[in-house]
């Protein structure tokens, strides 16, 4: 992987757009003050990155990482659990497709289950081929072939056929997972149910008031929606969520002397809508998205805070209809305007496209989806007047959720070519994420190794990228930091507190009680005092080697 100087990125980025990055230096003036410990932990850190990947990610392991917000929960889920529960729901492998396919299991169909426990040595290759075909394990393309962008989205039709019952066993994974890096929160998207919403919007069709976008023809068909029995299905996407967290809180042990470190990790749900449907279904997916987060807003009940859109976005409906979801997601923003928006744009790359779909897919989820996160984001230096819609982003403080990986393998972006650096030169708010940790075969400290490596980020930059994921995060309430994206100072309640201390004043006690957002983030700080205590006193020579 090809190494940039973020120094040098700047410096040269401010000589193409002086007026843009003039503010180049100024990053470390959006942090608190460093102490001690943290001064000390730089060393160590710094040191450990001299040694290579894999010693630095031995200290990053337990490095407070915050928030993963760019999380699909079945792309999250390693392809080994999707075989054991094949076998469990006594599904069938078939050999030749590498996929489930239901019961009976006869002809050339192998019973999952002997797939799992006891395998033999003659299933040893048939279960090494299904962890292949359900991600981008061993995968080599070959000139003219099979991308790594098509083996990466085919994977999901592979493991489909599995039951939603299992759907707590996957966030008790991604959880546990999570705990296990000292990650806190995760928003995971999720589509739940929608076939009555599908059905009634086959029924109502489309027209061309419609697909001209007309504000008020989606009026109409909200309200024929709504009157035709939409509403139906909200309690029953509420209650998939709600289940979720009540079987992975059972299989964590959670209020219970037994209770698992991942009972620590706070999760939300993101409602996905595939985009890659007729129009008619997007909507009404759309819509029922927005109830949903609304209803689960309006009673409390922590589960879905915000919406997306997902399918790979180079797809033929995708682009087709782009500008068209844009303007559904308009009309839908002003009847709900408290439903939080996160969107995936900008994850397409030159060739990928014509150069027409790469100059505005970013601006028009800010501008008509009113996304207040964007997903990847990697063209936006193909965008019409890029360095405006840089300043737009930063200005706006939208934040760009990095998945380094994930571009590299999907889109062959990496290094100098991924718009990284810019972002963080142009001041826009950025945090690293993992979109599909499952099928890519990674988890979030490999990104943050990564994004250290292959961008030379000082152990600052990490705190500025893990209290951003945190300052972005979909949960209620008001920010723990008195400026947008300023880490400089807290809240006035909280100013002169040690933050993350056990025993905040009365004034800020009273705001952290009011807030999840600025409670999580009081929890971040506690978790950086805790990993940098850890290095007090010891020989340096012992740090270094993660003793």
């Amino acid at each position: 992987m090809r190494r940039l100087s973020i120094s040098l990125a700047c410096h040269g980025l401010a000589l193409l757009l002086p007026a843009l990055f003039a503010g180049c230096t100024r990053r470390e003036n959006t942090q608190p003050a460093a102490t001690r410990a943290e001064l000390r932990t730089a060393l160590i850190y710094e040191a450990n990155m001299q040694q290579g990947p894999e010693t630095l990610r031995a200290f990053l392991a337990d490095f407070p990482k915050g928030a993963d917000l760019h999380v699909h929960l079945s792309g999250a889920v390693y392809a080994e659990t999707f075989i054991r529960e094949a076998g469990e729901d006594g599904l069938c492998v078939d050999p030749v497709a590498l996929s489930f396919a239901k019961p009976p299991c006869a002809g050339k169909l192998i019973p999952a289950r002997a797939l799992s426990g006891a395998i033999t040595p003659a299933n040893q290759a048939l279960y090494d081929k299904l962890i292949d075909a359900f991600s981008v394990r061993s995968y080599a393309p070959t000139p003219g072939g099979w991308s790594e962008h098509d083996q990466f989205f085919s994977t999901f039709a592979r493991f489909s056929g599995l039951g939603r019952s299992h759907t707590g066993e996957w966030v008790d994974e991604v959880a546990s997972r999570a705990a296990a890096q000292n990650q806190q929160y995760l928003e995971l998207m999720d589509t739940p149910p929608f076939d009555h919403a599908a059905a009634i919007a086959h029924d109502l069709g489309w027209n061309a008031q419609l697909a001209a976008a007309d504000p008020q023809a989606f009026a109409g068909l909200r309200q024929q929606l709504l009157d035709h029995g939409l509403r139906d299905e909200v309690d029953a996407d509420r209650k998939e969520a709600l289940d979720a967290e009540t079987e992975r809180k059972l299989l964590e042990h959670c209020s219970t002397p037994q209770a698992t470190p991942a009972c620590s990790v706070e999760i939300r749900y993101i409602y996905q809508v595939l985009r890659g449907n007729p129009p008619e279904q997007v909507f009404a997916q759309t819509l029922l998205g927005f109830e949903a987060v609304q209803a689960a807003t309006q009673e409390h009940d922590s589960t879905w805070v915000g919406i997306n859109l997902v399918m790979p976005e180079d797809g033929f409906i995708s682009m087709r209809d782009y500008t068209l979801h844009m303007k559904m997601l308009d009309y839908l923003h002003s009847i709900y305007p408290q439903v939080h928006i996160a969107l995936h744009a900008g994850e397409l790359t030159e060739g990928l496209v014509p150069p027409e779909g790469l100059r505005f897919h970013i601006r028009q989820a800010v501008e008509l989806g009113h996304a207040e996160r964007i997903g990847h984001g990697v063209d936006v230096m193909y965008e019409d007047n890029a360095r405006g819609l840089l300043q737009e982003l930063a200005g706006r403080h939208i934040l760009i959720e990095i998945n380094l990986s994930s571009n590299e393998g999907i889109l062959g972006v990496s290094g100098d070519r991924h718009p990284f650096p810019v972002y963080r030169s142009a001041h826009v708010p950025v945090a690293l994420s993992t979109d599909d940790e499952g099928v890519s075969r990674i988890d979030l400290t490999h990104e943050y190794v990564r994004a250290a490596l292959d961008y030379h980020l000082t152990y600052r930059d990490l705190k500025q990228l893990a209290r951003t994921g945190m300052e972005h995060a979909f949960l209620p309430g008001g920010s723990l930091w008195a400026a947008p994206d300023n880490f400089a100072a807290p809240v006035h309640a909280c100013r002169g507190q040690t933050l993350g201390g056990s025993d905040p004043s009365s004034a800020c006690k009273a705001f952290l009680d009011s807030s999840q957002k600025a409670a999580a983030q009081w929890e971040l700080e506690r978790r950086f005092m805790a990993f940098e205590a850890r290095f007090e006193g010891a020989g340096f020579e012992g740090l270094v080697h993660g003793q």
